[in-house]
C-alpha cells in the first residue's frame, strides 16, 4: 500500500508540480545562446520531445519500483528516478527560456509510459532491467541525434542534452550490472515503433 501512495504522489508530482533539480546542470554552455525565431522554434520542439522522454522515464521507473517484490531492486529503481527528476527540470526550464510549453499531451504519455512499465515489471526483475537497458539505450540515440539537430549556437540546450546523455548510459549500465535479460528482437522493434510515434508527435504537440 505504501508504495502505490508513493507512485500515486510521485505521478501527481510529475504531472502538475514544478519540477525541482536537485543540481544544476554539470555540463556547462560554452558561451552564451543567442538564437533568432526559427532557431528557437527548432530547439523548443526538440526539447519538447526530451521532457516528454523525462515525463516517461518518470513513469517507468515508478512502475516498475511499484511492481517488483525485490527491495533493493525498489530502491534502484526509486533513485533512478530521482535521477531523472534533474533532466524534468532542466528540461522545462529551458523551454521556458525558449518561449514554448510542455507536449499538451503530458498525462497521455504519462500513462502508456507508466503501463508499459509496470508490465515489464510484472514479467520479473531481469526483464524489467533489459527493458531499462533498451529504453536508455534508444534514448541515447535519440539524444545524440539532438547533438547534430540543435542550433548549433543553442549552447544551453546542447549542454543539457550532453549531460542527460552520459546519465541515461550509466542508468544502461547500473541495470545492466543489476542483471539484466536481453528482450528478443521483435520487443525491440515495437519498443523503436513506439518511441518513433512519441518523439513525432511531441515535437509539434
Amino acid at each position: 500500500m505504501d508504495s502505490f501512495f508513493i507512485a500515486a504522489d510521485m505521478a501527481l508530482r510529475t504531472l502538475f508540480a514544478k519540477p525541482r533539480a536537485s543540481a544544476p546542470c554539470a555540463t556547462l554552455p560554452e558561451g552564451p545562446t543567442d538564437l533568432d525565431d526559427a532557431d528557437k522554434r527548432r530547439a523548443a520542439g526538440l526539447m519538447r520531445v526530451n521532457h516528454v522522454g523525462e515525463v516517461c522515464a518518470q513513469a517507468l521507473y515508478t512502475a516498475q519500483a511499484l511492481a517488483t517484490p525485490n527491495t533493493q531492486l525498489r530502491e534502484h529503481f526509486t533513485k533512478a528516478c530521482v535521477e531523472e527528476t534533474d533532466h524534468l527540470a532542466w528540461t522545462a526550464e529551458r523551454l521556458q527560456e525558449l518561449g514554448s510549453r510542455p507536449s499538451v499531451l503530458t498525462p497521455l504519455w504519462y500513462a502508456g509510459a507508466f503501463g508499459l512499465g509496470l508490465l515489464a515489471g510484472k514479467l520479473g526483475d531481469p526483464i524489467s532491467l533489459g527493458f531499462v537497458v533498451e529504453t536508455e539505450h534508444q534514448v541515447g540515440a535519440h539524444l545524440k541525434s539532438h547533438l547534430d539537430a540543435l542550433p548549433a549556437g543553442d549552447h544551453a540546450s546542447r549542454a543539457i542534452v550532453a549531460q542527460m546523455y552520459d546519465d541515461e548510459m550509466r542508468h544502461a549500465q547500473n541495470a545492466q550490472a543489476a542483471g539484466a535479460a536481453e528482450l528478443p528482437m521483435p520487443v525491440k522493434q515495437m519498443m523503436r515503433a513506439a518511441a518513433k510515434v512519441m518523439t513525432t508527435v511531441a515535437e509539434r504537440v
